[in-house]
């Protein structure tokens, strides 16, 4: 009995069909990628070392999917027969499950136990269409172990998909086959023409499958961020069994939360935002047993699952659902969810389908969970950096910035203003000086960011380092002082200093720009000016430069306008024109309220998805 039981089937019958099957498949002793992710998918399932998808040829085993297996096997990716228990699945036709290879009497003398180190071993059938036994999927382990019901039953169900997927190839090269034989055979008899649309129909099933599979890989790479990866899924899944609703749910500490479709209005994703991970919907539990879920229809639901699941069940309107888990690298990342409204058989085939899909999902929702805290930690830095205006006896002063529309960048756009210490010959209890800076380090990442901070604490220190606080002469500091240490500060910068005139209600005005947009400066009588005196931009390759300043006296309800390239820059669009229309504006709204003036500003001239962050910075004094 243990003999037959050794030697595999070598009728000339089963094999032919079996070697055919395989080639059909398109399968060799190469890797395969879905065949590759079977054995992943039983690894992470029933934590094992050792995953192989082994298909049976006339004097070899070879190995299309495979994890975990050493070398000389894993380069070659196949094995003699006499070192694969696969063989013992295929002449069996049964699972084969064995805690300990070396204590059972039909395995113990095994090559595989010493070539391998297979000590446990838990294989389920692979077959075809017609129930011809291919080979197995098969997880192995290098010391005793009991395998539970649940897990062979999740071997049995990666079995049946993995199965399901290599029925679809086969499928797909029958129906090429079959395509050629209806183009030379149209006078057939009409049970051939039944049998042609029939395969037809499962072709073009396994079509829409693929184009499902082709298209989640295609367009879920592209995705930024977890609204586009939710935007994208409705019509992913149009298709593919046509389901009423798609949803994306991602696990948040002990909840699900669902991420609802930016463009749609889902009554589900506003009523019930999150659900506890324990609480009793299909949902949840393929979350907490990290298991596909399937809910047939309204019967298996009141069954399994709370009062509650029913009644949002009831009054979606759904009939029967599908919950995939989201498998991330590293850990379960959420749930994605399908509902019919009308009773729908999920197929080997279509199950198989929806959970490759989801594997790419899950790619998308680990990648966009990834930018997602990226850009938050990005932009909560960039508003760390920027100033609390100070505030001033007789000067008004309102700042806006605003990021770029593109989320992976971080400007290094920035504003500064801040009081000097007073004179020991300036009047006791006048308005006291100020400095204020607009500035742009060039670059769009966390590096011109850290420039940027740098840059700003640094032209501080050189300015009151260096009274009467010269403007021209603290950027020289600054310069020197990035060539030094070394930083490489290139960009542009207005350093401005205000200061009471003592002698009357007027302000003076001294400033030193280096490259940078030229400032505006508004009159009461709504007189703009622009203040075009300018040096070379700052760049680590000019070195140290001479820089120049200069002066404005300015009225009582004079109005300064600073700025960055972003406000004025677009594509397609003229920069003077731009200069010309924020200078119609500050003279026609400048007498205004200065956050609203800030704000009209950039809503009229910023990009309403601007490529690059904007700064805009009004000074009033009186």
């Amino acid at each position: 009995m243990a003999e037959q039981i050794r030697k595999p089937r070598t009728e000339t019958g089963p094999d032919a069909a079996r070697q055919q099957a395989v080639r059909r498949a398109g399968l060799s002793s190469a890797p395969d990628t879905d065949m590759d992710r079977f054995a992943r998918l039983v690894t992470r399932l029933l934590r094992v070392p050792v995953a192989l998808v082994s298909l049976m040829e006339r004097d070899r085993v070879i190995l299309p999917g495979m994890t975990g297996l050493p070398e000389p096997w894993a380069g070659g990716r196949a094995l003699p027969l006499s070192h694969s228990l696969c063989r013992y699945v295929v002449a069996s036709g049964q699972p084969l499950i064995v805690p300990d290879a070396r204590a059972d009497d039909r395995l113990h003398t095994d090559p595989a136990i010493a070539a391998l180190g297979v000590i446990a071993y838990a294989g389920m059938p692979l077959t075809d269409a017609d129930g011809l036994v291919l080979g197995s999927l098969c997880a192995l382990a290098h010391k005793p172990r009991t395998w539970t019901d649940g897990e062979q039953g999740d071997l049995a169900d990666l079995a049946a998909a993995c199965s399901a997927e290599l029925r679809l190839r086969i499928l797909s090269a029958q129906r090429r086959s079959t395509q050629k034989v209806l183009e030379t055979a149209r006078a057939a008899a009409e049970q051939a023409r039944s049998d042609a649309e029939r395969l037809g129909h499962a072709a073009q099933a396994g079509l829409d499958h693929a184009e499902l599979l082709l298209r989640a890989s295609e367009e879920l790479a592209q995705t930024s961020g977890l609204e586009d990866v939710r935007r994208r899924l409705r019509d992913l899944f149009s298709g593919v069994g046509k389901p009423a609703y798609v949803g994306l749910m991602v696990a948040d500490k002990q909840e699900l939360c669902r991420i609802p479709h930016p463009d749609i209005a889902y009554a589900m994703e506003h009523e019930i935002p999150s659900l506890p991970t324990d609480a009793a919907f299909p949902s949840t539990r393929a979350f907490r047993e990290g298991r596909t879920v399937f809910v047939a229809d309204r019967q298996a639901l009141v069954a399994d699952y709370s009062p509650e699941a029913v009644a949002v069940f009831d009054r979606m309107g759904f009939s029967t659902e599908l919950c995939l888990p989201l498998w991330g690298s590293r850990t379960l990342l959420g749930v994605l969810t399908i509902c019919w409204t009308k009773p729908h058989e999920v197929s080997i085939t279509e199950r198989a389908t929806l959970t490759a899909a989801s594997g790419y999902i899950a790619q998308a929702v680990e990648r966009a969970l990834y930018l997602d805290e990226r850009i938050s930690v990005a932009r909560q830095l960039q508003e760390a950096m920027l100033t609390d205006l100070p505030l001033a006896d007789h000067v008004e002063i309102s700042a806006l910035y605003q990021p770029s529309a593109n989320d992976n960048m971080i400007g290094g756009d920035w504003y500064d203003a801040y009081h000097l210490p007073s004179a020991p010959s300036a009047p006791s209890g006048g308005p006291a000086s100020l400095m204020i800076t607009v500035g742009d380090i060039t670059g769009h990442d966390m590096h011109a960011a850290t420039v940027m901070g740098q840059v700003r604490s640094m032209l501080r220190q050189a300015t009151l380092d260096h009274p009467p606080y010269s403007p021209a002469t603290a950027v020289s500091a600054l310069e020197a002082a990035c060539s030094v240490l070394p930083i490489e500060a290139g960009g542009t910068l207005v350093h401005a200093r205000l200061d009471p005139v003592h002698n009357g209600p007027r302000w003076s005005l001294t400033w030193s720009n280096a490259g940078h947009p030229p400032p505006l400066l508004r009159t009461p009588d709504a007189h703009v000016a622009l203040l075009t005196e300018h040096d070379i931009l700052l760049h680590q390759d000019f070195g140290p430069s001479h820089r120049t300043e200069h002066r404005r006296t300015l009225p009582p309800g004079s109005t300064l306008l600073l700025y960055t390239d972003g406000l004025i820059e677009r594509p397609g669009h003229d920069i003077d024109t731009a200069i010309a229309e924020l200078v119609a504006l500050l003279a026609r709204h400048g007498g205004g309220s200065l956050p609203h003036l800030v704000r009209r500003i950039s809503k009229r001239l910023a990009d309403p998805h601007p490529g690059d962050d904007v700064v805009v910075l009004a000074v009033r004094v009186s």
